[in-house]
Parts: C-alpha cells; sequence; structure tokens
C-alpha cells in the first residue's frame, strides 16, 4: 500500500509556507532547506537528517476511516496499550477524523482528550461525531503549525498515530508537547518502521526507532519501551523526567 499522490495536495500548500518561511530565517539553524534533495512527497525541509514530509489534507479524511485499517493498523490494540487511567487527560494530537479520538474516550470516562489538529475541517468532523454520539469528554483544539495550543503541565498522555513525521516544525512542536505534558506525563508515538523495507508505505511516512530516540532526546524525555504488536508499525513510549 502506498498513499496516493491526491492525499498531499491539500496539506503541502501549507508545508510550502512553512518551509519558505524557515529557509529565510537567518536566526533558526534548525533546519535546512535542500529542495534539490527532495525526495517523492518530501518537503525540501529536513530536520537531524529527516526531511519532512508533506501533510494529508482534509480532503482525504475518508482514507483515514477506510475498513482495512482496524487490522493494518489494530487502533482497538493499539488504545488497550495504552494503559490509560480513567481520569487521563488524554491530547490526541494529528487528531483528524477522530479515529483514535472516540476509542481513548471511552476509557478515560473522569478524564478527557483533547483532539488537536491544524485543520479546522479535521475538527468540524471531530464535533459532528462528538454530538452524534453525544460524547461529552471530547474538546476539539486547534494547533498551528509550531504549536499544539496546550496549556503547560496540562496533560497525562501525548498520543501521536503517523503524525510526528509530518510536522514542518518539529522542534517547536515537540517543545509545545513536552511543555503540555504533566512531570512523569507519557508521549506514545506510533510510527511506520523505517527499518522494513517491507512495510508498504513511502519513506518518508516512516521513521526508524533511531531516528525516532535521537530526535526525542533533544527534549528531557526518557524512552521507556517500544511495542511491536503492529504488523507495520512501532509503538514508542517515552516519558517526561
Amino acid at each position: 500500500m502506498t498513499f496516493p499522490r491526491s492525499l498531499l495536495i491539500a496539506g503541502l500548500t501549507l508545508w510550502v509556507t512553512a518551509c519558505a518561511t524557515s529557509a529565510q530565517s537567518q536566526s533558526d539553524q534548525r533546519y535546512i532547506y535542500a529542495p534539490e534533495r527532495s525526495i517523492d512527497g518530501g518537503t525540501g525541509m529536513f530536520y537531524m537528517g529527516r526531511e519532512t514530509s508533506g501533510v494529508m489534507g482534509h480532503l482525504a479524511a475518508d482514507w483515514l476511516e477506510r475498513p482495512t485499517r482496524t487490522h493494518e493498523e489494530m487502533p482497538d490494540a493499539v488504545v488497550e496499550n495504552m494503559n490509560l487511567k480513567p481520569t487521563d487527560v488524554v491530547a490526541d494530537i494529528g487528531a483528524g477524523s477522530g479515529y483514535f479520538t472516540f476509542r481513548i474516550a471511552a476509557k478515560v470516562p473522569q478524564g478527557k482528550v483533547l483532539a488537536v489538529d491544524i485543520q479546522p475541517e479535521m475538527l468540524a468532523m471531530v464535533e459532528a461525531r462528538k454530538l452524534s454520539e453525544n460524547v461529552s469528554n471530547v474538546e476539539g483544539v486547534l494547533g498551528d503549525l509550531q504549536s499544539t495550543n496546550l496549556p503547560p503541565d496540562s496533560v497525562d498522555v501525548a498520543f501521536l498515530v503517523d503524525a510526528y513525521h509530518e510536522f514542518s516544525h518539529p522542534y517547536e512542536m515537540l517543545e509545545s508537547i513536552f511543555t503540555a505534558l504533566k512531570p512523569g506525563g507519557r508521549l506514545i508515538l506510533v510510527e511506520y518502521r523505517g527499518e522494513d523495507r517491507n512495510v508498504p508505505i513511502r519513506p518518508l511516512h516512516k521513521m526508524t526507532q533511531a531516528q525516532v530516540k535521537r530526535e526525542m532526546d533533544v527534549f528531557d524525555l526518557e524512552f521507556e519501551e517500544t511495542l511491536d504488536f503492529l504488523p507495520w508499525q512501532h509503538m514508542m513510549i517515552f516519558s517526561k523526567r
């Protein structure tokens, strides 16, 4: 399986803008803009040796809800392995249409899920489902390219599924996530395995464990474990010291 090119079109406009802005900044040396090195689906922006990928736009939301996703990504098993407490506040970052959001909400009846996305259209889908299913513990949060817009020390668990590799400003976004986590809070990343050539996903939509750890190490995030029960993905768990 590969991402159809049409899935990336809507999001690429945002990425081009972010790339151009960062490329012109002389004060920020974290990113390298090298379009000549870009590969299919990439932005031409590099962070710690990794090219960031294009973003899936809201027009491709149906792909997020595809029937085959239940056995490709085993969402119920993922949520079960998050080991959530009923009172946890969970930030589903890059929530999209809410595919994981509502599964998580059922596990935190005395807590809540903050569905974070940079696309208002995605949050509108979450709100519509929230109303139709009468779910009271889900809140939409509009983020931007450099921030989740979550308050400091407000989140027990930050959860990202196939989202981190798409951030145009990974340093700033991770800083925002780190700040939002409570002391001892957990960051759970689910990403397609970059080490495995047999995973049928475009290279820029995969990450190796080594690269993930390298980028998480920029902040005071301690690696806890990797769960490899998924067919194609790593489930990597970090905690805020």
